[in-house]
């Protein structure tokens, strides 16, 4: 099958690039970094096995692109309102579009602006930064989960999930609301935390009242999940994931990473849409309404600029 990447930065260039190096057919949209990649290939330093690829099909435009059967999306949430007329050229009846975005709510949003695409959730569990033009560190896990919105063609899904595999990348086919919530019980508890006190992983979790904030949050993510109609998590998958970040190296997460360069966070996929579905669904979220004010409240005073005397 025929892959284009859209966002080909710590996600997408890790993902695009281990299917390029399997020999597939890649093709890479790029913005600061496309000169630099195009003329000295895209490098992914991993611990599970580092390499180059030194003549990527590398595009500054989706006007230079073909229709591909996969189109994997890897952007931040908050360049969602230019989606629809990037992924226009690159689609034909056929094409899955599989988004690898953060969130809840971001595949109804995209129907809605792409009546009738195929899509289907990307989940990644995985530790990645990029670190320089075209240079991307990867340190740890690496898993990708595949879960079906509106597919119509499940071969299409059964292709992906072979093709991923024959890169070396562990992936396999989940339940969409599962997945997208179980996403949600590592991504709220710590992007949000880490951002406004400006910790890693590891330090949240370091610190006791730091590890009570997150387990508090954790635990109004899972009864969100169960209000709204997500099966098979609870307590149990919610220790899984604190140990498992307790074992991970420091670790910056991505909203943390843009809120300290001052980049727009993309608290509204994160935050703001899961909060109101779970309030539609009958049940609150306090505590992650209080992060979620706090991190709006960081946008708004960058917008107003520095307090006087700073």
């Amino acid at each position: 099958m025929r892959y284009a990447i859209i966002g080909t930065g710590a996600i997408g260039g890790f993902y695009g690039g281990r299917l390029a190096r399997a020999g597939f057919d890649v093709h890479f949209l790029l913005h600061s970094d496309f000169e630099y990649v195009r003329d000295n290939g895209l490098r992914v330093d991993s611990y599970d096995g580092s390499f180059v690829i030194s003549h990527p099909q590398a595009y500054a435009s989706v006007a230079g692109m073909p229709p591909c059967d996969v189109v994997i999306v890897a952007l931040k949430t908050t360049a969602n309102g230019g989606l629809p007329a990037m992924l226009a050229p690159l689609l034909t009846e056929r094409t899955l579009v599989l988004l690898i975005q953060n969130g809840v709510g971001v595949e109804a949003d995209v129907e809605a602006a792409l009546p009738g695409v195929q899509l289907a959730a990307g989940l990644a569990y995985i530790c990645t930064t990029k670190v320089g033009p075209g240079h991307i560190e990867h340190t740890s896990n690496g898993k990708l989960s595949v879960a079906n919105y509106s597919c119509r063609d499940q071969g299409l899904i059964d292709g992906l999930l072979a093709d991923l595999g024959a890169a070396g990348i562990r992936a396999a086919a989940v339940d969409y609301a599962k997945a997208r919530w179980m996403k949600a019980m590592w991504n709220m508890p710590f992007n949000g935390p880490c951002s406004v006190l400006g910790q890693t992983t590891d330090r949240m979790l370091a610190s006791p009242s730091g590890e009570r904030l997150v387990r508090a949050l954790l635990a109004e993510v899972i009864g969100a999940a169960r209000a709204c109609g997500a099966v098979g998590i609870d307590e149990s998958v919610g220790e899984r994931m604190i140990e498992m970040t307790r074992n991970m190296p420091p670790y910056s997460p991505s909203m943390k990473v843009d809120c300290d360069l001052g980049r727009p966070m993309e608290i509204e996929y994160l935050y703001t849409k899961p909060i109101a579905m779970a309030r539609e669904a009958g049940y609150a979220m306090p505590h992650m309404e209080m992060v979620e004010m706090q991190l709006r409240a960081i946008e708004e005073l960058r917008a107003v600029g520095p307090a006087v005397g700073q």
